[in-house]
């Protein structure tokens, strides 16, 4: 048992699983119409300090998408579907691109896209064109078990009732904005689940801005990472976290209704677990001994919870 231990504690393993960590790719793709804030919510959420990407994802030598371009931030791909709602024809093109990029198989032969993020606009009264991507496009290349893949957020929470009660200062919606922005989740749900007969959990956001004028502090953005990782493969979640932005205003305004840095944590740390198991099993031969003994796992829970949170520093700084 105390071999066990120290090597838990052993500087060797935790770099083993660290690059472990950072060798697994995630694929997210992004879709949703025309000025939706695609860009911006993933920009905020993952464009920090230390992000290798030669570009930041919607900034290319043509503003206008009209691919679906992969953006390879190390080992975090997004995948920036063309936005729907030009015209007829050009929705048609970007529909077959959004197929094709859903039908790519990973080197397993799996699904190569792990998470496929619809970004609506609160400010928009129709979200038909949306609707119709889910049931048309989305839903028939999706097998049953990997419908949690979906995840729909409507971003510019602060533009749902026009630019009326939303607290600038405080970077939170008023009562009657928070009412609109809780119909309108009630309302995609009950569309999805009537045209599609998948049962969705939307959740409203503001992925905020900034220019030479003033600049609005995200809203909800802690929340919508427990979402993203929530979706997640529980291996993929703690090498999607070596991307978080580093700028923590960006995670301070949410809705309240939850711990959501805890559930963000807890996320992390189950994966961080999951790796230490399959390290562990290769290394040493004794996963098995390691999560079935209750001995061990008693004696081991210290050891454990501090290696973790070790590896959890390091994947939040981001490897530095």
């Amino acid at each position: 048992m105390n071999d066990i231990l120290s090597d838990i504690d052993d500087k060797q393993t935790l770099e083993r699983l660290y690059k472990r960590i950072r060798a697994t790719k995630i694929n997210v793709l992004l879709i949703g119409g025309t000025g939706v804030g695609k860009s911006s919510t993933i920009n905020a959420l993952f464009q920090g300090k230390g992000l290798k990407a030669p570009a930041k994802v919607g900034q290319t030598s043509n503003p206008e998408t009209m691919d679906v371009t992969p953006y390879d931030l190390d080992n975090l791909i997004v995948w920036d579907a063309p936005g729907l709602g030009d015209t007829t024809e050009k929705d048609q093109v970007h529909r077959r691109k959004i197929v094709e990029t859903l039908q790519k198989k990973d080197p397993h032969g799996q699904p190569l896209i792990d998470l496929i993020f619809l970004v609506l606009d609160a400010s928009s009264r129709d979200f038909s064109s949306a609707y119709t991507l889910i049931k048309e496009v989305v839903m028939p290349n999706l097998h049953k078990d990997d419908c949690k893949r979906l995840l729909i957020g409507i971003n510019r929470a602060d533009m749902a009732l026009g630019s009326y009660h939303w607290n600038k200062e405080e970077s939170q919606p008023e009562p009657k904005l928070i009412a609109r922005l809780d119909e309108q989740v009630q309302t995609v749900k009950s569309r999805i689940k009537a045209e599609t007969g998948l049962d969705v959990e939307p959740i409203y956001y503001a992925a905020g801005y900034k220019d030479e004028q003033e600049a609005q502090r995200p809203y909800n953005l802690q929340k919508l990472l427990s979402f993203i990782l929530e979706r997640l493969p529980e291996k993929k979640r703690a090498s999607i976290a070596t991307h978080i932005n580093q700028d923590q205003t960006n995670f301070q305004s949410n809705d309240g209704k939850a711990d959501y840095s805890k559930e963000v944590e807890d996320s992390i740390f189950s994966s961080i677990k999951s790796y230490f198991k399959e390290v562990l099993s290769e290394v040493y031969g004794k996963a098995k001994e390691f999560v079935t003994d209750p001995e061990v796992i008693k004696a081991g829970s210290e050891a454990l919870t501090r290696a973790m949170r070790e590896v959890f520093k390091t994947v939040m700084k981001k490897g530095k």
